[in-house]
């Protein structure tokens, strides 16, 4: 299971995303999420899954991949689609009890759900193609304004990344523990699901010391190697925009005026 779990993961390439400026990857993935939330009609809504799955294709990452991606939020999505049923006005099609289910219901089921899919897809398009050392020097050079205020911008993004970093590490912790805790005789495919919840204690418990440890051994590491926070410190690599990045950039803002045009000249779903 955990296996399937894609978060933190960097797929190394040399396609025109992966060339990209982080900064320039990290605000249109924004930019994307709020078009997402913009879109109130299909057609503005499918019109920005087909410029995900053409930026999927251009990504060169895997479709597989991509798929994977889904099956940890899966439940989430059908479970919001179911809910979304009972929500809606028009003509009566199923009557469960209290509960109606219309034509309009099913349509904000059906929209809801490719909404949610193309804001993980787009965001996996980020994650695929930008190393957590880059998505590190964009985030703290997007926020260099709030140093002014007094923000400690370097050490926000460094705590962002070693999350983001240590997240396929305790997966793996996971799968470990858990196949030691079965050699040991422990079931934890069967039963109700009251009684799957209790048989994680066991992998919870030693996770927790696990990840503990973790944290208390990087943070003697970078002590050890004087680590101060990013005050006086320099870049590897220096962060330049060239031409593709303010192409894409337009890009963005060409998706957006479409989406404006599609929500005013063609009807709303919701």
């Amino acid at each position: 299971m955990t296996r399937d779990i894609t978060l933190g993961q960097y797929f190394p390439g040399s396609s025109p995303i992966h060339r990209l400026d982080p900064r320039a990857k990290l605000l249109l993935t924004i930019a994307f999420i709020v078009y997402i939330f913009v879109a109130n009609n299909f057609w503005s809504l499918g019109f920005l899954t087909v410029v995900t799955f053409c930026l999927m294709a251009v990504s060169g990452v895997p479709v597989k991949m991509y798929f994977k991606s889904m099956k940890g939020i899966l439940f989430i999505v059908l479970f919001t689609s179911v809910l979304n049923l009972f929500y809606g006005s028009g003509p009566v099609l199923v009557q469960i009890g209290f509960m109606q289910i219309t034509a309009n219901g099913i349509q904000n089921a059906i929209f809801i759900a490719v909404r949610i899919v193309s804001l993980i897809l787009f965001s996996s398009i980020l994650t695929f193609t930008t190393s957590p050392t880059e998505l590190t020097d964009a985030m703290e050079r997007l926020m260099s304004p709030l140093k002014s205020l007094h923000v400690k911008v370097h050490e926000i993004a460094m705590m962002m990344t070693i999350a983001l970093r240590f997240v396929p590490t305790l997966l793996e912790e996971t799968d470990k523990i858990m196949a030691a805790q079965k050699a040991r005789g422990a079931d934890m495919e069967s039963g109700g699901l009251m009684q799957r919840i209790k048989s994680l204690i066991p992998v919870l418990i030693p996770l927790f010391v696990s990840s503990f440890r973790r944290a208390y051994e990087l943070a003697m590491a970078m002590e050890c190697r004087c680590y101060h926070g990013g005050e006086g410190r320099t870049k590897m690599k220096v962060l330049h925009m060239v031409a593709l990045d303010y192409i894409a950039l337009l890009f963005g803002a060409a998706v957006l005026a479409v989406v404006i045009l599609l929500n005013i000249f063609l009807p709303t779903v919701i």
